[in-house]
């Protein structure tokens, strides 16, 4: 018996839906939000009726009746470092999300709107593999000062989405390879994943890794410190060079790495160092993650919107191809990946963790 489930994945400004039969997607809409709207809200969480009239709304022009899903699953959001993993909505998990234990960000009302609607009709609610993953080895988190432990924040459902897709169509358990994950994005991260587990990855939030279209990642201690100092910046507008206007925004002005590319095929030479230093930074954090796993990876994957560019497997191929092969699974399909882990669940595959 095949089992229908709805997917709800909020955004800043918008509202993913999909609705599935098992892996097969019925339909999906991202319903967006005016940002005048939006700013009628005091908190994310004073969102949460007006995001989920809007969502009912839909199902109802689209003739699909609320009571025919068997599960609710939302985007997790900024909870306690969980392992990854599919986790019930339980009470302790709603009322984390509601006080943002972490922050308060929109994927938060994710798992808050699929316990919702999940209790009215009576079925299960879930939240997959959210952002605070954190399954870091004990000597990962030491980062040379106590006082700032190293944290795992990352593309936490992507990349375990794909390593898994990996696993499958190639006959293995996910729990039986070492596999390194790029993501490359708005933000890039790059994780060690070791028998079913991300052992290290950067921490694509608060500055880490390679830099991205529009972060800065590692930066130069010392020196951001003297420019904390300055007089120059508040720390609003400092944090926002770093996750924001970091990366492509802050040398070249666009966080499209499209227009990066056709830049430097039109001939311009900071286009083409910046490019060049992109690629050479993400290889760098490859060689680390490999490094991690004693040099024994079965493979590379390459996913996220830039993984659609040619130019990407060419160039990191050139630093890293030595390390592991490679397979490309461009893009990001977070309604699937977030159905997958309510069905893994439902199917017996995996039990449902407790937080």
């Amino acid at each position: 018996m095949s089992i229908k489930s709805l997917i709800i994945n909020p955004g800043s400004t918008s509202t993913k839906v999909g609705v599935f039969e098992d892996e097969t997607l019925l339909f999906e809409e991202t319903l967006r939000h005016p940002t005048e709207e939006i700013a009628k809200y005091a908190s994310i969480i004073d969102q949460k009726d007006f995001r989920k009239d809007i969502i009912l709304n839909f199902l109802k022009e689209k003739d699909c009746d609320v009571k025919s899903f068997d599960v609710i699953v939302g985007r997790g959001g900024l909870l306690k470092p969980i392992p990854g993993g599919t986790y019930a909505v339980s009470d302790a998990l709603l009322a984390d999300l509601k006080a943002g234990v972490q922050g308060q960000h929109a994927s938060n009302l994710g798992g808050i709107l699929a316990r919702e609607i999940g209790d009215e009709i009576g079925v299960p609610s879930f939240i997959v593999d959210p952002v605070v993953v954190d399954e870091l080895t004990d000597v990962a988190r030491i980062s040379g000062m106590p006082e700032l432990p190293r944290r795992s924040i990352f593309h936490a459902l992507n990349q375990k989405a794909v390593a898994r897709r990996y696993a499958k169509e190639n006959g293995f358990g996910y729990e039986e390879l070492n596999l390194i994950v790029i993501h490359m994005g708005g933000g890039v991260s790059v994780g060690a994943h070791k028998k079913g587990q991300v052992v290290d990855v950067n921490n694509i939030l608060d500055g880490e890794g390679a830099f991205s279209p529009e972060r800065a990642g590692t930066v130069p201690v010392g020196d951001l410190i003297k420019l904390c100092f300055s007089g120059k910046y508040d720390q609003k507008t400092l944090y926002k060079k770093i996750c924001g206007n970091g990366g492509f925004n802050a040398y070249l002005g666009t966080n499209d790495a499209r227009i990066v590319e056709k830049e430097v095929a039109e001939g311009d030479e900071k286009a083409a160092l910046v490019l060049d230093a992109f690629y050479y930074q993400i290889a760098k954090d490859a060689g680390a993650m490999a490094a991690v796993l004693d040099g024994k990876v079965d493979q590379i994957i390459l996913t996220g919107g830039i993984a659609y560019s040619p130019t990407t497997k060419e160039k990191l191929y050139e630093k890293i191809g030595w390390i592991a092969p490679f397979t490309i699974y461009p893009g990001e399909d977070e309604l699937l990946a977030l159905a997958q882990g309510a069905l893994r669940v439902l199917n017996g595959e995996e039990e449902a963790k407790e937080y």
